[in-house]
């Protein structure tokens, strides 16, 4: 197993986390990585990894239901999770549903 998530700087994890969304889940629309670790600095698991959040855009979710989608989202990331990633918030839409949203 590679370190190269537990290795990376927090913003290195957050294109990485980037990176590999869009690979998997592409074609994406629109995607947003936000690294949150300052926000849960001196709980117990900070020290293993990095808290993120992520918002994506992509018609691969077109058709599933929210466990599905963030099931492809953790299927993608898989690595990280183990090795860098301590918490990560998903927001998982369809094309459709973000053009839907209030701007």
């Amino acid at each position: 197993m590679s370190d190269v998530f537990l290795a990376a700087t927090p913003a290195e994890r957050a294109a990485l986390i980037k990176a590999r969304l869009t690979a998997a889940l592409g074609p994406v629309t629109s995607i947003v990585v936000r690294d949150d670790s300052a926000m849960h600095a001196g709980h117990a698991g900070a020290s293993a990894g990095g808290h993120f959040s992520v918002t994506i855009v992509a018609a691969a979710f077109t058709g599933k239901a929210r466990v599905a989608r963030h099931r492809m989202v953790y299927d993608a990331l898989a690595e990280g999770m183990q090795r860098g990633i301590h918490a990560l918030a998903i927001t998982a839409l369809t094309p459709e549903e973000a053009a839907a949203q209030p701007r």
